[in-house]
């Protein structure tokens, strides 16, 4: 079986399932956030018994409305607030960042375990072999009530890199690079499991980008094999449990096997407005930006600031242009402080903002108006993704958004970057 069938297999009572079964499964967590969460489900849910499965196993972070722009955010946060306290949940976090980065940080995840949330960057868990996707908040009521649901067991697409990559190049390159060529939908309900030598090869922070953004390619869930960096990650997070060997059989049957040579890959670039409208940057160069954004559930982590930071030290952001810098969490945000990140990106001319959602959906802090033009570290450039509809944003790494902000205008970001440094 792959790693998917293993999953499911296991969360549904089951030795063995096979893709295109349908199977009902128990989740191990279900994860709510405040825009997709309580002051949407809470109706029906209560229509239905109002009985949670197991409290322990429900998580709510509100992030999306955070900190809040109108009276209607704000109504939602108190709302999320106030059902979260009723409902004893032991497991609320509020202005701690973007509910994908606080249930990996706060050690919800793990290997082989079945994680539900109201978002599609669900799948963002696999970077630690999780099988984790987003529902709708509907279906989140029969989760919250009963703890299972029904899912088809979806075929794997496996996307196999090796190699080492070149210096200025990330796991963001990676993923564009592979969104591309599979498509927008082209893994509609299906895993996309990484491997190869060159995603071994990655921190867990760039692991992390990869899970994250196998929903734009359409996927159910992004699945990388856990192996000591993630044991390790997860005791570095209080994990004391028994960790789970998990793996796809060699025998195991794939709908699809991409192989890549990362050596061969340079910055791409996501342009407007599909994700799969990718170029490497040399053939997007000298595009002028009005904004760029460093942040979001994707690649906001540590090693994206000190990356940003490490080009950005002792120069000036342009002048005509904003340069936003979002970190993942609350703890990125204290430890990039302890660092002096921080201060670097400051006074580069850097605004720096709390952990949460932000501009990246369009829901504050530094949305874009018609016309304007966005480079962003985020996950998606859909047409009006991060304000105004007749706005464009472009998507690359960190390295390409800081080189981007000294030039004002979308750059290459090898060249201030040391040779061979990573």
């Amino acid at each position: 079986m792959t790693m998917s069938e293993k999953i499911l297999a296991k969360a549904a009572g089951r030795s063995e399932v096979k893709a295109g079964e349908i199977v009902w499964v128990k989740a191990d967590i279900a994860m709510m956030h405040d825009l997709l969460g309580p002051w949407l489900i809470d109706g029906g849910f209560r229509r239905l018994g109002g009985q949670l499965f197991d409290k322990e196993k429900v998580v709510v972070v509100s992030d999306h409305c955070t900190p809040p722009a109108t009276v209607q955010q704000a109504d939602i946060l108190k709302f999320t607030r106030d059902w979260a306290r009723e409902q004893d949940l032991p497991y609320y976090y509020e202005f701690e960042g973007p509910c994908h980065q606080v249930i990996v940080e706060h050690g919800h995840v793990r290997p082989g375990r079945l994680i539900l949330g109201t978002d599609s960057h669900t799948c963002m868990a696999g970077g630690l072999g999780a099988f984790a996707t987003g529902i709708g908040s509907t279906e989140m009521i029969g989760v919250l009530l009963t703890g299972e649901t029904w899912m088809k067991v979806p075929e794997t697409i496996k996307v196999v890199w090796d190699g080492e990559l070149p210096h200025g190049v990330y796991a963001k390159d990676i993923v564009l690079k592979t969104i591309k060529d599979i498509g927008h939908a082209g893994a509609t309900y299906q895993t996309l499991e990484f491997s190869g030598s060159a995603i071994r090869g990655l921190s867990m922070d760039e692991r992390l980008v990869l899970s994250n953004m196998a929903v734009e390619a359409g996927a159910k869930t992004g699945l990388i094999e856990p192996d000591e960096k993630v044991i390790e990650f997860l005791r570095s997070k209080g994990a004391t449990d028994e960790i789970e060997d998990l793996f796809s059989d060699e025998d195991a049957s794939y709908s699809r096997i991409l192989h890549y040579n990362a050596s061969e890959l340079e910055p791409q670039i996501a342009c407007p407005h599909e994700i799969d409208n990718v170029h490497p940057v040399s053939a997007v160069e000298g595009k002028s930006v009005d904004q760029v954004y460093l942040g979001s559930c994707t690649n906001g982590r540590l090693s994206d600031l000190r990356i940003a930071a490490e080009i950005l030290k002792g120069k000036k952001i342009a002048k005509h242009i904003r340069c936003l810098v979002v970190p993942a969490s609350q703890h990125i945000w204290m430890e990039a402080n302890k660092e002096g990140i921080l201060n670097i990106l400051t006074e580069a001319g850097c605004i720096v903002n709390m952990p949460s959602c932000g501009a990246c959906g369009g829901f504050t802090s530094g949305v874009i108006g018609a016309g304007e033009v966005v480079m962003s570290s985020s996950n998606r450039n859909f047409r009006g993704r991060m304000g105004s509809p007749d706005g464009e944003v472009y998507l690359g790494s960190p390295a390409t958004v800081a080189a981007t902000a000294i030039e004002g205008k979308i750059a290459d970001p090898r060249k201030y970057l040391l040779q061979g440094v990573r």
